[in-house]
């Protein structure tokens, strides 16, 4: 008898190949447009660089996605938290 193990994850995002959905589809858009230049083009190099370009691209969309804090670039937390109404008035000295 087969077992099926549960699926605890439900709240993650849905991946495809190891990426998000939109990513997924920027890969896409990048192998079709890629496919293309590969039609009309008779050069040799051109094929090859653009087979390389759409490897590397995905292995930076899946570095992106194993570690999103690479292109975080604003603080987490405010550096004052406070119940008062800011009147947008500065009072300290310049």
């Amino acid at each position: 008898m087969k077992r099926f193990e549960v699926y605890k994850n439900i709240r993650k995002r849905a991946v495809i190949f190891g990426l998000p959905i939109s990513l997924f589809a920027l890969m896409m858009v990048s192998i079709l447009a890629s496919l293309l230049v590969i039609i009309f083009s008779f050069s040799f190099g051109i094929i090859i660089g653009v087979l390389v370009f759409n490897a590397g691209l995905y292995v930076a969309l899946t570095r992106i996605t194993h570690n999103p804090q690479l292109f975080q670039t604003a603080n987490a937390f405010p550096k004052i938290i406070s119940n008062k109404r800011n009147s947008g008035f500065n009072y300290e000295q310049d």
